[in-house]
Formats: structure tokens, sequence, C-alpha cells
């Protein structure tokens, strides 16, 4: 790691219901309370938690913006038996989808100080010939029983122009590379073998939450079809992981949507002995629910409690865990952001009924306020008994997004639980 750090500073912004972040020229960090409130029968009471909005480094010189931060918590390792915590991220090449190599972050401290991104050997590009080989949309997490941390991916085959290509077969697969918190050393990239299935041919687990079982074993959320081009499905698999190697072992029950482009981007948790999963269409967010992890009832639309329909669509939703309470972070339309591609910001958060599968209207908040930039590839991972963490990195993509004060801000939010999360040993993310 460089010895160089980003440290950050305070600035404390007290919200009603809906907090702002300062556009301060230095490092910030924004604080709301979140109080139980009514509801009414049938619902579940509602979870209280605190947000601390931080902004860890700013970025945007015209030739990258960071993207995909992503973060894993490493038991006990940091200061004063505090987690450390991993982060990794990319540069976004100013191509659509067009990525870097995969970068590092480390914090001992819970946050205070981080240091600076590092691109290390064994998680860059690959060259072939005149094909650049990288691994994007990665999602790190911790592997108790084996004590390393994994992250997966995508791994995408680009030209010069930074475009991609599907130019030979099985371009499009799902990589990984292990941690060892021990020898701090990373793995290369290795790809996960996958039986031959034209419904396979392109297959990818890909900014998804991902679970370890308590017998070890791994749930993958894939999206996947014949091609990239054909409407996608969606399946879980689980995988066995001996500490070194991760193994297809299993697939779940397909699920499938003929239009547009099918389903993807799959996320999953466990709450309450079921398994929940939220996944991305063009036109709407869907959730479904499974008794063992792999086979799911059909998928339905994402709606408010009161009926309404979500309002997000055509990017990702993740899952923020808690023994007393599960909640979703997601962006969407009607939130005075048809200014922002995608309706990708504001990004918020609110309380799941598990039994209904409906978001509490009255519980939802904003994490990440819309400052003119995207914010809809984010990650969220439950760090200790106290927080779970959500990390976007603003999508700067013109002078207007600069205007309403989009500065390339990598965040983080910070959600602090009022009762202890009895979940934060591995079995949430």
């Amino acid at each position: 790691m460089s010895d160089r750090s980003f440290p950050w500073c305070a600035i404390t912004l007290v919200c009603a219901l809906i907090p702002r972040v300062a556009n301060s020229e230095g490092n910030s960090t924004a604080t709301t309370r979140v109080t139980t409130v009514p509801t009414h029968s049938g619902h579940p009471a509602l979870l209280d938690y605190e947000v601390e909005l931080q902004t860890i480094f700013k970025h945007d010189d015209g030739k990258f913006l960071w993207f995909h931060p992503r973060v894993a918590a490493i038991p006990g390792v940091g200061q004063e038996h505090t987690p450390a915590v991993i982060m990794t991220l990319q540069k976004h090449l100013r191509v659509d989808d067009h990525f870097s190599g995969l970068h590092v972050m480390r914090t001992d401290d819970l946050g205070r100080v981080w240091s600076e991104p590092e691109l290390k050997s064994e998680l860059d590009w690959v060259r072939e010939g005149n094909i650049d080989v990288a691994v994007v949309d990665v999602t790190p997490g911790w592997h108790s029983r084996h004590s390393k941390l994994i992250a997966v991916g995508a791994q995408v085959r680009y030209n010069q122009m930074g475009q991609q290509l599907e130019d030979i077969p099985l371009a499009y697969r799902t990589a990984y590379t292990v941690f060892d918190p021990k020898t701090r050393c990373w793995t290369e990239w290795r790809r996960l073998e996958i039986p031959k299935d034209k419904n396979f041919s392109f297959a990818l687990s890909a900014c998804a939450q991902w679970l370890v079982e308590p017998d070890g074993s791994v749930l993958l959320p894939f999206y996947h079809g014949k091609n990239a081009r054909t409407p996608w499905s969606a399946t879980v698999v689980r995988c066995q992981f001996d500490g070194d190697c991760l193994q297809y072992q299993q697939p779940g029950a397909m699920l499938t949507l003929s239009t547009g482009r099918g389903f993807a981007e799959p996320s999953m948790t466990r709450f309450q002995d079921r398994y929940f999963l939220t996944i991305r269409s063009n036109s709407k967010a869907y959730v479904t629910v499974s008794d063992d992890g792999l086979n799911y009832q059909r998928p339905r639309p994402w709606t408010f409690d009161d009926g309404q329909e979500l309002g997000s669509y055509n990017t990702q939703q993740h899952w923020l865990t808690h023994s007393d309470g599960l909640f979703l972070c997601y962006t969407r339309r009607g939130a005075k952001n048809d200014h922002i591609l995608r309706h990708r910001a504001p990004l918020f958060i609110a309380q799941v009924d598990p039994q209904r599968l409906k978001i509490i209207r009255s519980s939802e908040r904003i994490l990440v306020p819309e400052r003119g930039a995207g914010l809809g590839n984010f990650g969220a991972a439950t760090i200790n008994e106290k927080e779970s963490w959500v990390t976007v990195g603003e999508f700067v993509y013109n002078d207007e997004s600069r205007q309403r004060g989009a500065d390339g801000s990598v965040f983080v939010a910070r959600v602090i639980w009022s009762q202890p999360n009895r979940l934060s040993h591995g079995t949430a993310r």
C-alpha cells in the first residue's frame, strides 16, 4: 500500500427527513437521524438508524472518474480489533462501460483515513494480442470459514478504442480473485468454470451481492443467456470454496423475462431464514423470495406498500440486512430528478416488508443527495454490528452536472444502527 493517505474532515449537518450534503471544498460528513414512526397493522416495526455521509476523496479531471466503489470488512484486523475495510474500485475511462484494472483502498480505522487507490498488477488488464481483458463490476466479500476475501466480477474484452467485444466464444465470463489478509496478497484473476450450456454462453455474476452459507458454500446470482444480445435470465448458482478456488456446483431455477434485455444484475440476501433477490430490468426493478436460495418464486415488480410502482429501472438495487430489519437501496423516478440520466440520483434507502415484498413508503430516506450526477453504480455491505456502508461515486457526465454541484466525489454513506446487528459476522452483505 502507498504511504500517502486520504484523511477526511467532518462538517456535521443535522437534517429533517431529507438530508443534503454541503458543497464544501474539503471532505465532509453529513448526519441525519431516522426515528421510528407508527406503521399500520401488519407492517414490521421500523428500525432506527443514523446516516453519516462521508466524502473520502474527489476526482474530476476530464480523463476518468472513479466507478463501482464497493467494500468488504475483514473482522478484527484493524486498529483496536475493529474490522479493516477493503474497497475495490475502477476508473471509468470516458467510453461507455470502459474500465481500468481493479484498484484497491484500505482503512484500518473505520474510514477516518484511507490509503490511496492502488492498482495491483494481479488485478490489472491482461493483454491478448491487441485485446485488453479486464474484470469489471466487482463485488468483494468475506469468507469467514477460510478467512479469505473473495472479489467476484465480469470478465470483458476491449479493443483499443475501449469497445467491448464478443469476438470469441465465452467472451463474457465470471472471474474472481482471492485476497489473503495474512500475506496481503491477491491472486491473479481466475475464471469460474461452468459446465457447457448454451444458456450460459454469456454468464456474469456482476454488480451482485452474494452470500456465504453456514456450510461455507457460496451463492452467486448470475444473469446469463446465449449471447450478449438476447434477453437474459437470472439464476442463483451454488459454488464451493476451499480457501483458494471457487468451483461451480449446482444451479438453481432459471428466472426469465422476454422483454427488453431480460433480467440483469441480480443481488441477494438472507433474512429470517429466507432468501431475497432484487433484479434489474430495462423498464422496472423486480423482487422475489426463496426458501432454499436456489429456487425462487416468479419475480414481481417492486412496489411501495400503497401499491404504486417503485419507479426504479435500468439500474441496480442492493440490500442492507440487519437482524431486525431488511432494507433496499435504490434510485427511482419521481424525485424531481428528470435531468438525471435514467433517474440515477438521489440514492434512497427504505425498509422492506419481507412478507408482502413491498417498500414501506414512510421509511424512505435519501442516503446520498442528487447534485447533478448519476449514482446508480454503487455497493452496500455490513461492516460490523454497529454499521453498514453504502458506497458510490458521482458520474459527472457534463458541465451541467458540475454546475449543480457534482465534483466526482466518492461517498461512504454510513448507516449507524440503533440496535446491534446480530448478522454482522459474515451472514449479511
